[in-house]
Parts: C-alpha cells; structure tokens; sequence
C-alpha cells in the first residue's frame, strides 16, 4: 500500500471519479493520434471496456511512477507525514501494514506527534436508542463534523459505563453499578482498569483529571470526591490510590456532586461548582490544597456547569424567563469574583423552545462545548465554540446497521492522540 492510497482514504470522491478524469484526460491525447495505412480500423468497443481498459493503463503506469519516487523516501520524513494527516485517518491506520501499526510504539513517531496541536477538540459520548439505554460509545470529530463508532474495550461490557473526565487524549469511565473506574484512548483501545478503592462506596461522586507534567510519558492523576468530603486521588505512576481523608473543616458540608459535575482543569488545579452556598471548590493536585469559593449564580439558572477556554473559568446554562428559554455563556471575573455574561444563543436557535421544558446538557468543557438538548418534541445537539463565540449544528448520530438516531446520554470533550496509553 503506498502513501498515495492512505492519503486518498479519506477524500470524498469515488474511485469511479479519480478514474474517469484520468480517462478524459487520456482520452483527448488518442483523439489526436493518426491511423497507420494498412491496418484495418479498429472495431468499436463499448464505453465501459473502453473506460476499464484505460484507467487499468494509467493505473499502471501510475504505479511505476510511485515505485521510482517512494523507494527512497526518507524514514524520518515518513513518520512526520504520518503524524500530521488528520486524527480520522487513523481508522484506516492499522489495517494498511505492520510498519504502520508498529508505529504507535515507535519512540519516534511518539516525538513527531508530540509537536502536532490539533486545534479542536474531539467528543467522546455515551448514546442509547429512544426507547431503552444501549451502552455504546461514538465519537464527534468537531474538524470534520462527523461521528465516528469505533470498538472500545471500555465500553465490551453489560454493565452501564460512562465517560466523565479527560486529560491527554485519556477519557476516564466511570462504572456506576460497581463503582470502579477505568482509563481508555478511544483512538487506540489502550485500556487500563484501575485498582479498586480502599474507601466505601460513595453513591454520588465527582471525577476529574489532570496530567502529571506537559508529556504524556509522565502519567496522570484522577480525583475522586464524595458528598460528604472524602476523596482519593490516583497516581498512575505509582499504580495505587493515594487516601487523603477528609476535606479541611473550612470546606462547607454536604456538597452537591454527581457524575455529570465535570471538573475543569487550569494549570494543575481543578474546579467544581458547589450549591449551598453557590460558588467553586478547587483542589491544587501537587499541593493537595482545597479551597471553597463563594460567587453568587446568575438569576433564573438551571442546567448550568462548568466549562474553561484558555485558562478562563467559563459558565454555561439555560437563562428562562417566563416561557422563553436561551442559552447564556458567563466568565469568571478573577477580580471581583462574579460571574459576567459575553454571550447568549442566537435569538433565532431560541425560538424553538419558547414554551417548551427543555432540559440541557454541557458535553465537555475545553474549548469548545457540545450542548445536548431534549424536550418531548425535539432532541438537538449543538457546539458552541468559546473563543470564536461560533453556534454550530451537530449531524445526529446514527450508529452503523441502526434504523434511528441515538440520543446523547453523556460525554466528555478530549484532545486526540495517538501515542497516549492508559
């Protein structure tokens, strides 16, 4: 397989359409060719075996042409085209040849992929049927504007397993019968179910995660917070779960947390929204020091989480006043501690659900959000990007052999990478 046939996986024309310009373009040069005396004329052949035959031509001499130029080409060079195609080819990736599968260990190729930023960030989301939860998991490449249902080891189980942090291209599951969680790149399948707890089981938590250092060679940590105070830490450099204990007495008790109270990460310290009284609860993961922030919410709020662009504290939720229902984006202001809006949904998206209940939920919190709305009547996904205040409609999600859309149960936002490993 040649470097050509990969690059061409992931073009939007057919085969059929790269042979037939190849055809026109060949066949303007015979129509200019003269016939040699003496010969008899050539009989007519019917336009497909004309076709077939010069595309079969082409392809050949085609070919001759990629063996003189690609023989050579330079190993390093190679593994730095690799890196830079865009993170949906990689679907195809595997199935080209063992050199290229070898390469997701390849120390090498681990550098090259190092210094690609990609720009938008993926979502990883937890879908069922209208009728009954299936667990299943898809993926929204927000570059390319499409889904994507690739077999994730995470998700190979009957019990009901949610996605509910991210740092480093991992995605964090969390189990919600047994309580355990494990730690999946959905681009690879490295997989990684962590040791269990030595504290009880906690009915409503919290997750977040953060890396260990700028590399993903240095590992990760994953925060774990209960209601009532307790938490643990887990350092995958050590393998173990480190016990803390109790939160400090200056923390106010019970705090209102559950799976879906995604925490955002900003230089190593995570943020939760807390309620009674309203306001943030951040944990500094090398210090190991809580702090408890009281800042009022915004009047008529419902739905609203957390989200971060750029080491901003941002604040996403449902404003409803009467019947008319908008979506408002807030920041933090680091002086005054208030929260001050800089943007709201277009009036046109809102007046689909004037008059309607309609519930919201935020999709990941990096950059770029996805919104997942549902009333009786609709269900519609969007994603708002933070820096660019731009609105986008998402395409549904149809799994592959599936009759109808899946709705979006849960998901997290991650940055894609190859080389990450649980």
């Amino acid at each position: 397989m040649r470097l050509r046939c990969f690059l061409n996986l992931e073009h939007s024309s057919s085969l059929e359409d790269r042979c037939c310009n190849i055809i026109m373009t060949a066949g303007k040069s015979e129509n200019l060719k003269m016939l040699v005396p003496g010969k008899p004329l050539p009989s007519k052949k019917a336009r497909k075996e004309r076709s077939r035959g010069k595309a079969t031509a082409a392809a050949c001499s085609n070919e001759i042409m990629e063996d003189h130029i690609w023989k050579d080409f330079p190993e390093d060079l190679f593994e730095a085209v690799i890196a830079r195609l865009p993170i949906a080819t990689f679907f195809f990736f595997r199935s080209v040849c063992r050199k290229w599968n070898s390469l997701l260990t390849s120390q090498s190729f681990s550098q090259q992929c190092a210094q690609v930023k990609h720009a938008k960030s993926w979502f990883y989301t937890a879908t069922g049927s209208t009728r009954e939860y299936v667990n299943t998991g898809a993926m929204y490449d927000s570059s390319l504007k499409k889904w994507h249902h690739p077999t994730v080891p995470a998700l190979q189980t009957k019990l009901i397993v949610l996605p509910v942090a991210s740092a480093g291209g991992l995605i964090c599951f969390l189990d919600i019968e047994h309580i355990s969680l494990c730690v999946s790149n959905p681009l690879t399948g490295s997989f990684k179910e962590l040791p269990a707890r030595s504290a009880k089981v906690w009915s409503r938590v919290a997750v977040g995660m953060t890396m260990n250092g700028c590399s993903g060679s240095s590992g990760y940590k994953i925060l774990w917070v209960g209601c009532e105070g307790e938490y643990e830490v887990f350092d995958s450099a050590k393998n173990s779960w480190i016990c803390p204990g109790i939160m400090p007495s200056s923390i106010k008790l019970p705090l209102a947390l559950n799976f879906q109270s995604q925490a955002v990460s900003v230089d190593g310290t995570l943020y939760f929204l807390r309620s009674e009284p309203d306001g943030l609860l951040s944990y500094e993961m090398e210090k190991g020091m809580w702090k408890q922030y009281v800042i009022p919410l915004p009047p008529h709020l419902s739905d609203h989480t957390l989200a971060e662009s750029g080491g901003r504290i941002m604040l996403v939720g449902l404003l409803t006043n009467n019947a008319a229902t908008c979506v408002c984006i807030w920041e933090l202001q680091k002086m005054t501690l208030l929260w001050k809006e800089v943007d709201r949904m277009p009036n046109i998206w809102c007046i689909d659900f004037y008059g309607k209940h309609v519930s919201m939920t935020c999709l990941g919190n990096k950059g770029l959000l996805m919104l997942s709305f549902r009333s009786r009547q609709m269900h519609r996904l969007l994603t708002y990007d933070l820096s660019s205040r731009e609105w986008l409609k998402v395409p549904a999600c149809v799994p592959p052999h599936a009759r109808k859309r899946h709705w979006v149960a849960s998901g997290t936002a991650f940055h894609p990478c190859l080389t990450a490993i649980a």
